[in-house]
């Protein structure tokens, strides 16, 4: 940039162009940003401090930064659930920016706000008016509104509801199309707005001291799992900004800015691989291979469960930066990760089982530090067809009673541990069924349907002797059962009442009496009665004693 060549080959044509080249590369003590030596006194220029304002002001510039936002536009607003602003150095920029956006179809809504005050009758001034006109008529267009140059502070007060999601947009974020994904500005809203669904600011401007605090703390405040910290991304001299920022972050955190500024996506991936690690040898010195199971002692179990929960947070912050399951390259150099998301997935199912997996509110008495949130992560998506092709590899060994066939086996029970424990159980009794040949497998059945089957079936036989045992009505309770209901809505409308009054309470009697081997007023019958049914019911069935 600085011997003004688009390359080397046009270096290396030109005598003037090749000294300032070879200035610059055979100087390796040229910062990339200026810094003041407080030792002598003077201000020390960086290499960015010789780039011309002109060339952040080319189309070029502005197209590559377009394609980056809208590149990472669905990570960085988390599907679209968060807004962001984009300050720019001039209204001219401002302008340009939002056509070029346009430019692209996407589905994003963009608007821009800017001063629209008109002080002059020059060419700028008609640009600037006509600009105003248009976005406001395509603020109209979009959101059903009718503002005009004359009621443009209602515009802005408009603008400012939708992005805080306050009265009239209480409940905006539930409808996409009323939302504004990107406010293009230059100055306004960077300072005294507030609102926790901004967590993104653009930069392609240069702001110093006090304006960095202000307009950093547009995205400060946090609002969940999805928003760990505000993302700040500058594109216009990147090292005099992030100089500039440690500055103003010094001056004005008390000369302590420790945990103000969010770790590096490096640092993130390591400390996943170091939890990682942990979470492996917890499960190995507990004697279990693959995280087919849950460890037996609490104590091991409370462990984990804190592992897992920290181990996430850095997920999630890491997904922000621009990690990706299988991507071992980014901007810092390579990175291996200790785990792929198959196994981050079967993680997340032990986690679920923690507290027995089956959703709804957390109980009162769990016994480790669980994360509500954690507890909703779709172990749907776990590879099957891996487990299916081990499966199809051990029956064609099948009975040839050699180590290809031991290795078959211990390979499709290593699968195992992609199924919730109740699945590995009826995996196990199916494989053993198939060894003492008491079942013929058909020609295209998946393992998983025949897991599916054990399962319906096994579910079915609990439920009519569960239904005989204490005497309640067997269709009733399957209908109830396939409700899966969960703590919160089990009685919705009455409906655990109803099933509740199909009882046959003298069975019932008989039931918990020869149980306790003692006589049981049949008071407390109803009361046995009502706590047996509602564990049956939420723990979607078990063998009764």
């Amino acid at each position: 940039m600085l011997s003004k060549a688009q390359n080397e080959d046009e270096v290396m044509q030109s005598d003037e162009k090749k000294e300032v080249y070879f200035y610059y590369m055979n100087r390796s003590n040229i910062p990339m940003a200026g810094y003041l030596n407080e030792e002598q006194g003077k201000y020390v220029k960086g290499i960015e401090d010789y780039l011309p304002n002109s060339q952040y002001e080319r189309i070029e510039h502005r197209e590559m930064v377009v394609k980056d936002i809208l590149e990472g536009w669905q990570t960085l607003s988390y599907g679209g659930k968060f807004h962001a602003l984009f300050a720019t150095s001039s209204i001219p920029e401002a302008i340009q920016y939002y056509e070029l956006f346009k430019s692209k179809n996407t589905n994003l809504n963009i608007v821009a706000l800017f001063d629209q005050n008109i002080d002059n009758n020059g060419e700028k001034a008609l640009i600037k008016e006509d600009a105003i006109v248009r976005m406001l008529e395509d603020y109209n267009k979009k959101f059903n509104q009718n503002y005009t140059i004359s009621t443009y502070a209602k515009y802005k007060k408009d603008i400012s509801s939708r992005l805080a999601h306050k009265e009239p947009y209480i409940s905006i974020e539930n409808d996409k199309n009323k939302q504004i994904d990107i406010l293009i500005v230059v100055d306004q809203m960077l300072t005294g707005f507030d609102s926790k669904w901004i967590n993104t600011l653009y930069l392609d401007k240069i702001l110093r001291d006090e304006s960095i605090i202000q307009a950093f703390s547009r995205t400060n405040r946090l609002f969940g799992p999805e928003k760990p910290f505000g993302t700040i991304k500058y594109y216009r001299r990147p090292h005099t900004m992030e100089r500039m920022i440690d500055r103003a972050l010094k001056i004005y955190s008390g000369d302590k800015p420790f945990g103000i500024k969010a770790q590096k996506l490096k640092e993130n991936l390591k400390k996943m691989n170091e939890l990682f690690d942990d979470i492996k040898s917890l499960f190995i010195n507990a004697g279990i291979e693959n995280f087919q199971k849950l460890p037996e002692e609490q104590s091991e179990r409370a462990k984990f469960a804190k592992l897992f929960n920290e181990f996430n947070k850095y997920l999630e912050a890491s997904k922000i930066q621009g990690f990706i399951w299988g991507k071992t390259n980014y901007s810092f150099g390579k990175m291996e990760m200790h785990l792929d998301e198959q196994t981050y997935l079967i993680l997340a199912m032990r986690y679920k089982e923690l507290f027995g997996g089956k959703g709804g509110p957390l109980p009162a008495d769990v016994p480790f530090e669980i994360n509500g949130y954690l507890t909703e992560i779709n172990t749907g998506t776990i590879d099957i067809n891996y487990m299916n092709t081990r499966f199809e590899k051990y029956l064609k060994l099948l009975h040839t009673n050699n180590e290809l066939e031991k290795s078959a086996l211990s390979d499709l029970h290593k699968s195992f541990a992609s199924l919730t424990q109740e699945e590995q159980k009826f995996a196990n009794i199916f494989i053993h069924d198939i060894q003492r040949g008491d079942i013929k497998v058909e020609a295209g059945k998946t393992m998983r349907e025949y897991i599916t089957e054990y399962q319906i079936k096994s579910k079915n036989d609990q439920m009519h002797r569960f239904s005989e045992a204490v005497g309640i009505n067997e269709d009733a309770l399957r209908d109830f059962m396939a409700l899966n209901v969960n703590v919160s809505d089990i009685n919705e409308f009455g409906r655990f009442d109803k099933l509740k009054a199909t009882i046959n309470i003298d069975i019932a009697k008989q039931y918990f009496e020869k149980k306790e081997n003692q006589t049981i007023p049949t008071r407390k019958i109803y009361i046995k009665m009502d706590n047996l049914l509602r564990e049956f019911v939420l723990k979607g069935g078990f063998e009764i004693e």
